[in-house]
Formats: C-alpha cells, structure tokens, sequence
C-alpha cells in the first residue's frame, strides 16, 4: 500500500512538472550569443514592448530558410504596422555555426538572429524539431507555438500579429490544427 502511495506521488509530480515545462508562458531567463558574440538574455527581449516572434531554425533546415525568407519580405511593414520583430534563433551546434552568419549576411535579413548552439533554449521551451514557432505578445507572455513551415503560413501569422496589435486575444480565434496556443490561467 504504501508502495502505491509512492509511486501515486511521483506520477502526479512528474506530470506537473511535464505540464509546467509546456505550459511556459515567460521566456525563460537564458543568455544567448548574437551573430558578433554579444549575449543577449532572452527573457529581457520580452520586456521590450513589442510583439515578439521566436523563429528557430538551422542553416541545414530547407523549410526553416524557405519561411525566414518569405517573412523578409513583408518584415518592414510589420515592423512599422504593428510594432513587431522576430528573432531568429538558429539550432546549429558547434559544427555547423560557422555557417549562420554567411548565410544571414548573404540573405539580408534584418532580423535579430541569436545562436542556440546548446540548445539550451529549445529544451527550455521543450519542442522536438526546427523548423518551430513561439510568438510573445507586449507583455512578454507566450501566446502562440507553431510546428514546422508551409507556405502561406506568413500570412496566417500576420493574422494573429494584427490581432495582438488591435489589442485582441488571438486564442478566441481560428487557428491551424498544428498551431497551439497556450492555456490560459486555471485552464488544461
């Protein structure tokens, strides 16, 4: 009895614990270094006021390029429209970093790109696979994930950042069936 007792109070711990690690809704206080080596702490640019997307990707990752691509070419009117940014957060480990800021450079992305190399921000945000998306709003709470790239999907992005900008909530509207957005407080 007290055997099941035990292993009663480690399932329900575990699972919070599961629960908790994909229910994040700050960024997580976790340095990371720009394309010129600078650290920027993550969770500080969420406290900028701006609404805020997380693109992660690799320089290996076809999908990943195709949709920081596309988004380059409206980036300047959502910045001025809606008081918007991305960061572009590259996956690549030691053996392929090298590469990043070439390709950055020969794209012109105007983007904020910041290296991930350990992974340390992936595992915080506990997602499995590049090419993965997390949007903050302008009070640096996560609002939306998103798995993988098709095209056209800027355009639903540029749905929800719209929303956030007009001071609606986007989770009261349609989404994708792959996009997930985060609970709200006291909800499963």
């Amino acid at each position: 009895m007290q055997f099941i007792k035990h292993l009663t109070l480690c399932a329900l711990l575990s699972a919070s614990t599961f629960t908790t690690l994909w229910a994040q809704d700050k960024l997580p206080e976790i340095s990371l270094a720009n394309l010129d080596g600078e650290k920027t702490n993550v969770a500080d640019i969420g406290k900028e006021g701006k609404i805020t997307l997380f693109d992660f990707w690799a320089t290996w990752c076809g999908p990943c390029k195709k949709g920081l691509n596309n988004m380059a070419e409206l980036y300047e009117e959502w910045q001025e429209k809606y008081n918007f940014q991305i960061v572009a957060v590259s996956t690549d480990d030691t053996r392929s970093v090298a590469k990043v800021k070439p390709y950055v450079e020969a794209q012109r992305w105007d983007y904020r790109v910041l290296l991930d190399t350990n992974e340390e921000l992936k595992r915080a945000l506990n997602f499995q696979a590049v090419p993965y998306s997390i949007m903050v709003n302008q009070k640096g709470e996560i609002i939306y994930r998103h798995d993988g790239y098709k095209e056209g999907d800027e355009y639903e992005l540029e749905k929800i950042i719209a929303q956030l900008a007009a001071g609606v909530d986007p989770s009261t509207s349609t989404q994708h069936s792959d996009d997930k957005q985060m609970p709200k407080e006291g909800e499963k």
